[in-house]
């Protein structure tokens, strides 16, 4: 078991500790999940996922309620999962998923940002290959016997398994596996009782891109940028 390399973060977290926004960027994951499978966490893995989440980022029990009873109504919204592709700047490769009831809106703001950024939009297919979609893991190490736990949980997907850390620095323990094992994986780690700190899909970069600061720097304010529109969910970049 090793360190798992993780692209470098940006402002994100300043944006996240906006609880207003991260309280959104939750609620479509919930609305998403209910529609695709349902009001039941017991025979729903994604709005399981979506509800570890909300409780990590203390969203509050009555507003987690009230977006499953919207995403339940025959009214409510009904977000597309959209992923664009695009570079940034210096030819770095940019993935953004994003969430969204008005495509029109969504790929015009997704083209400003990348353009004002020093980057440009692309097509389908022109940087998806320098990625990999897998399912990502973070546990608190709290209590592990990590070698022990690696051997048991290849036997339920798991590819890759090594340190991190949190925002504030502290240790984590990054589980990844195939994206078409995250179920699996997912009720492997719940029956051990494992304490889950978040359970996301991520698009990983195959061959992560070193650059100097200055123009690292570049990249993080687009990715920044990005990530503040209300319709975006998450951006992937391959820079180291």
């Amino acid at each position: 078991m090793g360190r798992i390399f993780e692209t470098r973060k940006t402002t994100m977290f300043a944006r996240w500790n906006k609880m207003a926004k991260l309280f959104t960027r939750i609620s479509k994951d919930i609305a998403i999940a209910v529609k695709s499978g349902g009001s039941s966490p017991d025979h729903n893995p994604a709005l399981r996922r979506a509800l570890q989440n909300a409780r990590v980022g203390n969203m509050p029990k009555d507003k987690i309620e009230a977006a499953i009873k919207r995403a339940s109504g025959e009214d409510t919204k009904d977000y597309e999962v959209v992923l664009y592709e695009g570079y940034g700047p210096h030819g770095i490769a940019v993935l953004v998923e994003t969430a969204t009831d008005n495509v029109v809106r969504t790929v015009a703001n997704v083209r400003m940002h990348l353009k004002d950024g020093g980057g440009n939009l692309g097509t389908t297919g022109s940087v998806g290959y320098l990625f990999q979609r897998m399912g990502v893991f973070r546990l608190s190490p709290e209590g592990l016997d990590l070698d022990a736990l690696e051997l048991d949980l290849i036997d339920h997907g798991l590819q890759e398994m090594g340190e991190g850390s949190g925002e504030k620095g502290e240790k984590q323990i990054i589980v990844r596996c195939a994206f078409n094992d995250f179920g699996q994986l997912q009720t492997a780690i719940e029956e051990r009782g494992l304490k889950v700190i978040s359970a996301e899909s991520e698009y990983i970069a195959l061959n992560p891109v070193e650059l100097p600061e200055d123009k690292a720097n570049d990249v993080l304010k687009m990715v920044d940028a990005l990530e503040q529109d209300e319709d975006v969910q998450k951006v992937f970049h391959n820079l180291a």
